[in-house]
């Protein structure tokens, strides 16, 4: 087992991929949509009142009247997608989580919103549509290797109409500056993140040189010895603009976040505005 353990710990290669699809895994998921959900818990989501200020700022930088259907990559429960509608956008969101897009399916319904939701890997997005916006929140862009970026940026161009707009954010050179190389362990008896019986998580925090980290969660329990990767990419404005404009994306604007406000350099993330 310790043999097992330590070459499971291992820094692994560089996007290697969980064995594992953890966020449709039934128990996770849960545990992931009540984060989701948490107004308050910037882990998942971001804060409630961050949602509420970004969407507003969304409608006024790419107003429905003059872009009227909106395409929501990522959407998880829904968060963003209802206000969307709200704002008077034609929704279509799109999310791996059958937990989520459940979810989501449920709260439009009783609401009376009009959304169409897709369970769908985003990178094999193919919904035959030409949208007016692409919408991916919450820097779910850098959990992507370089290839699976590249693989997105001409999904999503091609779902596009000629002058859509893709509006995105990632995490910031000034983050991965903040990231701390550690290693951690965490036991739980019960009804923890990862398991619902007990289980021990040993994690460690890894950077990649010269963008690049990884959290690794190895789970450890009677039955099973399990490890998830999670990956972040981190951009400058001119790497960032530069990956887009290899996929042929015209680069609009850069931001300090997805509220508007300006970058700094000790902004955490960066969202761009590209167009098509």
């Amino acid at each position: 087992m310790f043999k097992n353990i330590y070459t499971t710990l291992k820094k692994p290669p560089l996007y290697e991929k969980s064995a594992v699809a953890f966020w449709d895994d039934q128990y996770i998921s849960k545990q992931m949509l009540k984060a989701h959900l948490d107004p308050d818990f910037e882990g998942a989501s971001r804060k409630l009142s961050f949602i509420n200020q970004s969407t507003a700022w969304i409608s006024k930088l790419l107003p429905p009247t003059d872009y009227p259907s909106l395409l929501d990559v990522g959407c998880g429960p829904g968060i963003y997608a209802e206000r969307f509608v709200k704002a008077g956008y034609q929704v279509t969101g799109i999310d791996f989580s059958r937990r989520s897009i459940n979810y989501a399916k449920e709260s439009a319904a009783n609401q009376g919103l009009d959304i169409a939701y897709n369970c769908q890997d985003y990178l094999k997005l193919d919904l035959n549509a030409d949208f007016d916006v692409v919408t991916m929140i919450y820097c779910d862009y850098g959990a992507l290797s370089t290839a699976d970026r590249g693989n997105l940026l001409s999904r999503v161009y091609q779902s596009l109409r000629p002058g859509g707009r893709f509006l995105l954010d990632v995490f910031s050179m000034a983050a991965y500056d903040r990231f701390e190389e550690k290693q951690t362990w965490d036991f739980c008896l019960a009804d923890g993140f990862w398991r619902q019986d007990a289980y021990l998580a040993l994690s460690g925090f890894y950077r990649y040189a010269p963008n690049v980290t990884l959290e690794e969660i190895c789970i450890v329990s009677e039955k099973e010895l399990v490890p998830y990767y999670l990956w972040t990419t981190y951009f400058t404005a001119e790497t960032l603009s530069k990956e887009a404009a290899s996929a042929g994306f015209k680069v609009l604007n850069v931001f300090g976040d997805m509220a508007g406000n300006p970058g700094t350099d000790e902004s955490q993330t960066l969202a761009i505005l590209l167009e098509k």
